[in-house]
C-alpha cells in the first residue's frame, strides 16, 4: 500500500512541472471565420412547380412586364393615281338660234303736211337680237286699227343686227284725228313672220322720244 502512494505521488509531481494541475492539449491555430458559401440564385425561365406530390400540380406562369408603346401617327401623303382611262369630254355644239325681241317705247301724234296727211301716229320701237346669230334683212311694220292711207314710213327695213345688239326705229301710220289708236308691230325676215306685238292704246312718249340721229344704228343691248 505504501508503494502505491509513492507511485501516485511521483506521477502527480511529473505532471505538474509547468505549475498547472491539468495540461492543455497541443495548440491548434484557430480556424479563420469564413462566411458561409451562398449558392448564386439562378433565375430560370422554367416555371416553378407547386404541389409536386399532387396529382394535378399547379404550374406558376412567370409574369413578364412589357411596356406597350404609344401609337405613333405619321402624316403620309396618299399618292394619286390617275384613272386608267382618261375622262372623255364631249364638245358642246352651238346650235344656231335666231330670236328677236320687240319693245314699244311709246307713241306720239303729229301733222304730216309733207305727204298731204293730217294727223299721224308715230311709234318708237326697239328691236333686240336675243339669239346667238346675226340677223339680216329684217322689216318692221306698224299697223293701226283706224289707219287711213298708207304712210311711206309704215315699214322700215333693217339690213343687219348683230347678236346681242339692238336697233331703235320710228314707224308712222295715218290715223284718225284725236282718236285712240290700237297698234301692232310686225317683224318679218326672209323666212317669214318673226314677231308681232300689240298695244291697245300706245302711251304718249312725250319729250323722251329718241333723237333722229340714234335711229337704225345697232348698239349693244342694255344690261
Amino acid at each position: 500500500m505504501k508503494k502505491l502512494y509513492i507511485v501516485i505521488l511521483s506521477a502527480y509531481v511529473v505532471s505538474s512541472c509547468n505549475g498547472w494541475p491539468f495540461q492543455l492539449s497541443p495548440y491548434n491555430p484557430p480556424t479563420p471565420f469564413l462566411p458561409p458559401t451562398q449558392t448564386p440564385l439562378i433565375v430560370s425561365p422554367t416555371p416553378a412547380v407547386i404541389g409536386v406530390a399532387s396529382s394535378t400540380p399547379q404550374v406558376s406562369t412567370p409574369i413578364i412586364a412589357s411596356a406597350t408603346p404609344f401609337p405613333i401617327f405619321t402624316n403620309t401623303n396618299t399618292p394619286f393615281f390617275p384613272p386608267a382611262d382618261p375622262p372623255t369630254f364631249t364638245a358642246t355644239v352651238l346650235v344656231p338660234v335666231a330670236a328677236v325681241s320687240v319693245e314699244v317705247l311709246g307713241c306720239n301724234t303729229s301733222i304730216d303736211i309733207t305727204h298731204g296727211m293730217g294727223e299721224v301716229t308715230n311709234a318708237f320701237v326697239t328691236l333686240k337680237n336675243t339669239g346667238n346669230v346675226d340677223l339680216t334683212n329684217l322689216r318692221a311694220t306698224l299697223i293701226a286699227l283706224d289707219e287711213g292711207r298708207e304712210h311711206p314710213d309704215k315699214t322700215v327695213e333693217i339690213a343687219y343686227i348683230p347678236a346681242a345688239y339692238q336697233v331703235t326705229l320710228k314707224l308712222t301710220v295715218d290715223s284718225t284725228y284725236q282718236e285712240e289708236t290700237p297698234i301692232q308691230i310686225e317683224v318679218t325676215a326672209d323666212g317669214g313672220l318673226f314677231q308681232r306685238v300689240g298695244e291697245a292704246s300706245c302711251r304718249d312718249i312725250g319729250l323722251v322720244a329718241p333723237s333722229p340721229s340714234s335711229l337704225i344704228t345697232p348698239v349693244p343691248i342694255n344690261p
